[in-house]
């Protein structure tokens, strides 16, 4: 385990703090804050105020340059495959909108970890995927969501994990994101869709026979039945523009 950057809660409290207001637009896009002017607006040291600011600057949201003091850079500069980001944009209100792009994103490479993970997974990562399911029909049935949650974040973490591929595996914490972005903001039913794991279970089972074309058909439907949950949820902010 990495130790905590300095400043331990302090530090993550202020780099929440701060990266919140950059994505709800209170600190817009040029906007120049100083060091000085957080520590006296949140009461922290200096210290603790440049390591996340120096967080910030490498997610892409903000630009320290000698006298000119920190700006706040245009939402296309961010890294929007970093988790907290991810996070802090569910949390600013645009949920719907943010979970349908992840959404997308996971058509893209979902799918193909499913089947690499058919070629290559180990019957370890078989039975871990297996007894996630298990624990998914249990915890879906009690109405326990969080502990839903947890087991769906492992079967997801297994698979991308099973499929040896580094990529695929370092984009765990954006799916992560997603499942917890649903559970977390009002956006799941009070008992998950039995569709749901009955498609994560037939996904578990074609893996661990090796059978890609089906472990791809039904990591494709567990992504449209989440999509469509979500636009089912919040239709108006997914319409898509008037022509």
């Amino acid at each position: 385990m990495q130790p905590e950057p300095h400043g331990g809660a302090l530090h993550n409290s202020l780099l929440t703090a701060l990266g919140t207001s950059i994505v709800s637009g209170e600190y817009p896009a040029g906007q120049v804050i100083t060091l000085d002017g957080v520590s006296a607006e949140h009461g922290m040291s200096r210290s603790v105020a440049r390591e996340a600011i120096r967080v910030l600057e490498s997610m892409g949201m903000v630009e320290s340059r000698r006298r000119v003091g920190i700006t706040i850079q245009p939402a296309h500069r961010w890294n929007v495959f970093d988790p907290r980001l991810i996070r802090w944009r569910l949390d600013s209100g645009d949920r719907a909108a943010v979970l349908l792009s992840l959404s997308e994103l996971r058509k893209g490479f979902e799918p193909a970890a499913a089947v690499l993970a058919a070629r290559r997974a180990d019957p370890h990562q078989c039975r871990i995927m297996a007894a996630a399911v298990s624990d998914m029909v249990v915890n879906g049935r009690s109405g326990d969501l969080e502990a839903y949650l947890l087991a769906d974040k492992i079967f997801h973490r297994t698979l991308l994990e099973a499929s040896g591929n580094e990529m695929f595996r370092a984009l765990n914490g954006v799916v992560s994101e997603l499942l917890g972005g649903r559970t977390h903001h009002g956006m799941m039913p009070d008992k998950p869709n039995p569709t749901a794991i009955e498609l994560h279970d037939e996904v578990a089972r074609a893996i661990r026979l090796g059978d890609e074309a089906a472990a791809e058909r039904a990591m494709r439907a567990i992504i449209d039945e989440a999509a469509e949950a979500v636009s089912n949820d919040a239709p108006s902010v997914l319409q898509p523009p008037a022509q």
